[in-house]
């Protein structure tokens, strides 16, 4: 592959829900070395990646999804014609929604993107899994959309039993044991991602994820899967395992077939201790984990340029079970120049000096 320049967005580090741009950065530089540019694309001048120039080799600040498509879109075409994008990777559930719709817009200047669509991006919606769950013959555990945190004073007699998951429509999920518990993680999320707030019930188990890349016809490649071993307050990641699981495969499966899924994807499930499967999120994008795919000899990001790109894509090995991934918070040191620059200009110290 000759040198490209590629956008990756979500350059986040927040310890206990980071963003997966970083990770998708680390693979495409061990993929291609030097035949790869990468943007590194953020919405705060704090967001570590943006810093890292091992990995990124420039840094942009965007215009926050609340302030609408236009507004992403200008700007956007301010960094294109700064530094041509030949390839936009978003790896963020709040922004998916614009790029999906400015696309064909993208596509027009130049910049190409390995996205769904509207419709399948509606599909894997918290809201309606249910739907889909039934179409893969999958199960999951009931979900109720609220709007107010006094559901919680009496859900008991309305059915739902503490302890209960508190989700929002786009991120973040709680493990409630009590109504108090449980307010407080509504008023929370509610605070940063708006209603509704989604009220799920909790299933006993071990959760397993895997992630892969939809080619928009059906088909799933390169997937990855691993169970988690370690989680941070709000259940994210912190260890986990490689793992091959047929089932959970054939669940991924009957999921992308069934959704005709193009781009990244992450199935969640919890299987619970009779070994029964139940299908917890759809994420429309590469996991914070994502460069456990690297580790166990799959490196998702790079073959997401493969076929985004329309190159042929050699047979895949398969994955390495047993790789155990362990996160870990690092210090970086930062120029107080650059990072003024980042946050006054809206990009990097080096591409302002240009």
């Amino acid at each position: 592959m000759t040198a490209i320049n590629v956008a990756v967005t979500g350059m986040n580090a927040v310890p206990d829900n980071p963003g997966a741009g970083l990770a998708v950065a680390r693979c495409l530089r061990e993929a291609f070395g030097d035949r790869v540019r990468i943007v590194g694309l953020g919405y705060d001048a704090l967001d570590p990646g943006l810093h890292l120039g091992e990995y990124c080799d420039s840094a942009y600040l965007l215009s926050y999804p609340s302030s609408g498509a236009e507004a992403l879109l200008a700007r956007l075409s301010e960094i294109h014609e700064s530094e041509p994008i030949d390839m936009l990777l978003p790896c963020l559930d709040a922004e998916l929604p614009l790029l999906v719709g400015l696309a064909p817009r993208l596509a027009e200047m130049g910049i190409r993107s390995y996205l769904p669509d509207a419709s399948q991006l509606a599909l894997r919606a918290k809201d309606r899994l249910p739907e889909l769950a039934e179409t893969a013959a999958v199960g999951t555990p009931e979900t109720l959309a609220i709007m107010h945190p006094d559901f919680f004073r009496d859900c008991g007699r309305k059915g739902w039993e503490f302890p209960l998951v508190v989700k929002g429509v786009f991120y973040d999920a709680r493990v409630a044991a009590n109504a108090e518990e449980a307010s407080a993680a509504f008023r929370s999320i509610a605070a940063e991602w708006g209603l509704p707030v989604l009220v799920q019930r909790w299933i006993a188990g071990e959760e397993c994820n895997l992630t892969a890349v939809g080619d928009g016809t059906g088909a799933l490649h390169g997937e990855v899967m691993m169970k988690k071993r370690a989680v941070t307050a709000r259940g994210k990641a912190w260890a986990g395992v490689s793992i091959n699981d047929e089932d959970l495969a054939g669940i991924a499966h009957r999921l992308v077939a069934a959704l005709k899924w193009k781009g990244p994807i992450e199935v969640e499930v919890m299987r619970d201790t009779k070994g029964g499967y139940h299908l917890i999120e759809i994420n429309p994008r590469f996991p914070a984990w994502i460069y456990l795919s690297q580790g166990v000899g799959r490196n998702l990001p790079a073959l997401l340029l493969a076929l985004a790109f329309g190159r042929e894509t050699p047979p895949l090995a398969p994955p390495r079970p047993g790789m155990l991934f362990l996160r870990y918070a690092q210090e970086i040191i930062v120029p107080l120049s650059s990072f003024e620059a980042l946050m006054m200009a809206g990009r990097s110290a080096q591409e302002s000096e240009r």
